[in-house]
């Protein structure tokens, strides 16, 4: 297959195509990336130069969409604006990007006669105190960027019940591992207990989240583009349910750092308490995550441990100033 990969450069999308690369060695890949803080050239080195080529665009530029389409089987977006607090910060260009460009993806697809596949989130859900969500429970989003990218979805199921577009949606628990810009709670616990740098953890640190590893998520990913029913949505859910503080404590220990890093700061706004996620559409499918978190945390410290060189530019760049803007504290 020759695909086309919105947000290719970013940690999902990157991951995915080297994914992709390694196992599929006859497919293609166009990346349309803006290229934004969270899509770097370093996510694409290692891949085969005769085998992808990147686009750097936005996603809301129809030309340019439809010039790096062409001559692709299928469009799987990845591309969005996706950290909870820069939404709250600053929440038009959440709405730009993952509604009006998954609108303006969706109508070249459907131009081209191809399949859109649309990465999307458990947290447009909302939060569940007990159990875990189906397709088919309601969506309640609680942030600027849920609202967003149930806003995103919204509009793809639209494509398909008017349309007739083949269309689908494949929504995630929190993904983890190698390449995830600091700003997330994995990577910024990491590189802070690395450096011995105070670690922020949101309110008492007890929200649930369900955690998956990003290879997980690819194959998931690819197991509905070729089996997926349009017009369905699909979840894939993690192995394991975490607090926060938990992750952040197992970090810790493997990093070899002190639990007085941890600094309790303010909740953040509008914070759900708990995500979960029931994959039984998907696992109908044949898939199944195959990496626990204990053996998932191992290997992304062991990354990151590993990677200087990725990640040094990041903390002494832009990310520094938003990071202290956020958490009234500087970086050591």
């Amino acid at each position: 297959m020759k695909l086309m990969v919105t947000g290719g450069a970013g940690f999902i999308g990157s991951n995915f195509v080297h994914h992709r690369l390694e196992t599929r060695p006859d497919d293609e890949i166009v990346i349309l990336d803006k290229m934004t803080y969270a899509g770097r050239s370093e996510n694409l080195e290692g891949l085969p130069p005769d085998r992808f080529r990147l686009v750097e665009a936005d996603i809301a530029d129809r030309d340019a969409v439809r010039s790096a389409l062409e001559g692709c089987d299928a469009l799987i977006n990845f591309a969005a604006e996706s950290h909870v607090d820069r939404s709250i910060e600053s929440p038009g260009e959440f709405i730009t990007t993952d509604v009006f460009g998954t609108f303006v993806l969706l109508e070249a697809a459907r131009d081209a006669r191809i399949r859109h596949l649309q990465i999307s989130t458990d947290e447009v859900y909302g939060s569940i105190d007990e159990g875990s969500f189906t397709e088919e429970s309601p969506i309640e989003p609680s942030s600027p960027y849920s609202a967003s990218k149930a806003g995103g979805d919204l509009i793809v199921r639209a494509f398909n019940h008017t349309y007739g577009a083949d269309a689908l949606v494949i929504r995630a628990s929190n993904n983890y591992g190698p390449r995830q810009h600091p700003e997330k709670l994995i990577p910024l616990t990491i590189l802070n207990a690395l450096h011995g740098d105070p670690i922020p953890v949101y309110g008492n640190g007890m929200q649930v989240r369900n955690w998956l590893f990003v290879r997980d998520f690819c194959t998931a990913i690819e197991t509905v583009l070729e089996s997926g029913e349009a017009g369905t949505v699909y979840n894939a859910g993690g192995p394991d349910e975490l607090p926060n503080i938990d992750v952040v404590k197992t970090i810790l220990r493997l990093a070899g750092a002190d639990e007085s890093l941890i600094t309790h700061v303010d909740d953040r706004l509008g914070h759900d308490v708990r995500y979960s996620l029931a994959s039984a559409r998907t696992e109908a499918l044949g898939w199944r995550p195959a990496v626990s978190f204990d053996e998932g945390i191992e290997r992304t410290v062991a990354w990151y441990r590993d990677n200087p060189e990725w990640w040094r530019a990041i903390r002494e760049g832009d990310y520094r100033e938003y990071y202290e803007r956020q958490y009234g504290k500087e970086l050591g």
